[in-house]
């Protein structure tokens, strides 16, 4: 099963996507991208909820 996520789900207008075989890969990817594309290197209680609330399960 993969996790997967749009970027722009949470930030709308952000075209990158993610997909990782685990959810805490997927998470370190995307915590990489909110810091060097988003300048968000503080993870928040309300930005891990906004993201977790996106993040989809396929095949």
């Amino acid at each position: 099963m993969k996790f997967e996520l749009a970027c722009g789900d949470v930030m709308p207008g952000c075209p990158a996507t993610f997909s990782e075989e685990t959810e805490d890969a997927l998470l370190g990817e995307v915590a990489a991208h909110a810091a060097a594309a988003h300048g968000i290197t503080t993870i928040t209680p309300e930005v891990a909820e906004a993201v977790g609330a996106k993040v989809r399960r396929a095949g």
